[in-house]
C-alpha cells in the first residue's frame, strides 16, 4: 500500500512546479486539474451527465469550461450541481490511478484539497506556499488576470495561513532551489517514518 501524500496550495504558490519536482524524484503524481480535463474532453466520463444537467455547456462533444463559468455566474447554485456530477468521477479517476502504482509514495496534486475535505483520504499533506506579495506578482503576470479576478479566486480558497497550520509539511517556493530541497526533505521524512513504523 503506497503512502498517499496530498499536495495543495493556493493559486500562484508554485504547486505545479513543485508537483513536477516530486515527479523528477521518481514519484507518480496524479493531477486533479488534468483529471477534470480528461473527464470534460470529447468521450470523457463527465460529458453525458453534464449534457443532461446543462446541455448548453456542451460544445463540439466536450464540456466547455467557459460555458460552465457563464452558467455559474448566472446561477450560483449551479456550482454545487456540477460538483455533484464531477467530484465522484474525479475520485474514481484518482483511485484508479492509485491502484495502478507500485511506488512507496504517491503524490496527489489537488488544488482544493482542504476545501473539499480530501485531506481525510491522505496519509499526509504538503502545502506549497510563498509570501502574499510573491503570490500576487506571479498571478497578476498571467495573461488577462486582474486584481479583482485574483481576489475572487482567493475568496473561494482557504487562506494560506490556515493551510500552513493544518499541513504536515510546508514547502516554501520563493526560489526553485529551496523548493527542490524541501521536496527532497519531505520525501526523506516520509520514508524514514515508513521505516520506523
Amino acid at each position: 500500500m503506497s503512502f498517499r501524500l496530498g499536495l495543495t496550495g493556493s493559486i500562484g504558490m508554485g504547486k505545479s512546479t513543485t508537483a513536477a519536482m516530486f515527479a523528477d524524484e521518481g514519484l507518480p503524481v496524479w493531477d486533479a486539474d488534468a483529471a477534470v480535463h480528461r473527464l470534460y474532453a470529447r468521450g470523457g466520463a463527465a460529458v453525458a451527465p453534464m449534457a443532461a444537467l446543462f446541455p448548453e455547456a456542451i460544445v463540439d462533444g466536450a464540456v466547455s469550461r467557459d460555458a460552465l463559468k457563464q452558467i455559474i455566474a448566472a446561477d450560483p447554485g449551479a456550482l454545487s450541481r456540477i460538483e455533484t456530477v464531477v467530484h465522484p468521477l474525479v475520485r474514481a479517476d484518482r483511485e484508479d490511478f492509485a491502484a495502478r502504482q507500485a511506488s512507496d509514495i504517491v503524490v496527489f496534486d489537488i488544488p482544493l484539497l482542504y476545501e473539499t475535505g480530501g485531506e481525510t483520504e491522505m496519509d499526509a499533506v504538503a502545502v506549497v506556499s510563498a509570501p502574499a506579495k510573491v503570490q500576487a506578482a506571479r498571478v497578476l503576470a498571467r495573461p488577462g488576470m486582474t486584481r479583482n479576478q485574483l481576489d475572487a479566486i482567493l475568496a473561494r480558497q482557504m487562506p494560506d495561513m490556515e493551510k500552513r497550520t493544518r499541513a504536515d509539511y510546508v514547502i516554501e517556493t520563493v526560489t526553485l532551489d529551496a523548493a527542490r530541497a524541501a521536496v527532497r526533505q519531505v520525501i526523506d521524512r516520509i520514508r524514514k517514518g515508513m521505516r520506523d513504523a
